[in-house]
């Protein structure tokens, strides 16, 4: 096998920092994202769904 002929990219503090926001910018609409879904199914499911037998 061939390496890889590139040398890894190095990070400027700045481009961490910027990179670190994104992520949780990113992790935090998901998570948005996921209660809203979840909000929604319940919402068309109806209460009765909760009080059903197991």
């Amino acid at each position: 096998m061939m390496a890889d002929p590139t040398p890894p990219v190095r990070l400027t503090p700045e481009e961490q920092k910027r990179r670190r926001q994104r992520s949780l910018a990113l992790a935090l609409a998901l998570g948005v994202f996921c209660i809203l879904l979840f909000a929604v199914t319940l919402a068309k499911l109806g209460p009765g769904v909760l009080q059903r037998p197991m």
